[in-house]
């Protein structure tokens, strides 16, 4: 297994090549921010194509907070979800409440339902942070990509151990 930087210089695991063929999936993916966004589901859509998922569902929903309804709903018909949004520090303490929220949100449902969920909330100081995380050209990462990359490794490991 060979590794990838990252924006902070970080080594990355290389997962691939990942053959996800017929497992079922579903994009979650806020929508505040929408070229942000857009990178990021393009991502997760071309990671999952790659693996073999050819027709995941893409799921909207107006915002991070709301991922972990939205997964928790989904966990029990899909094989594996990929959680994607992107919250901005502004001047108040929303960005904390926002963030603790999706996260232990997303964490609960995983581990809960047993269901993979790559995790691909952006958590950002300012837009050009997320810019350079969101996979669109000029990015210096595709967290969408790797959300699903780790979604899909997930799942493959678990039934490589008969669970």
């Amino acid at each position: 297994m060979s590794a990838r930087k990252g924006t902070a210089g970080q080594a990355i695991p290389d997962l691939g090549p990942l053959d996800g063929t017929g497992l079922s999936a579903a994009v979650v993916a806020s929508s505040w921010h929408q070229v942000v966004m857009d990178g990021l589901i393009a991502g997760a859509l071309r990671g999952l194509a790659e693996a073999g998922i050819t027709e995941p569902e893409l799921v909207r929903v107006p915002g991070s907070f709301e991922l972990p309804v939205a997964c928790s709903r989904l966990a029990q018909d899909f094989d594996l979800l990929v959680g994607l949004g992107v919250v901005i520090q502004g001047e108040t303490p929303h960005f904390d409440y926002v963030c603790t929220a999706a996260t232990e949100g997303i964490t609960q449902v995983a581990v809960r339902t047993g269901t993979p969920i790559g995790f691909g909330l952006l958590t950002c100081d300012d837009e050009a942070q997320a810019l350079d995380r969101c996979g669109i050209e000029g990015s210096k990462e595709d967290k969408g990509y790797q959300a699903a990359e780790a979604a899909v490794a997930t799942v493959l490991a678990l039934r490589s151990v008969g669970h």
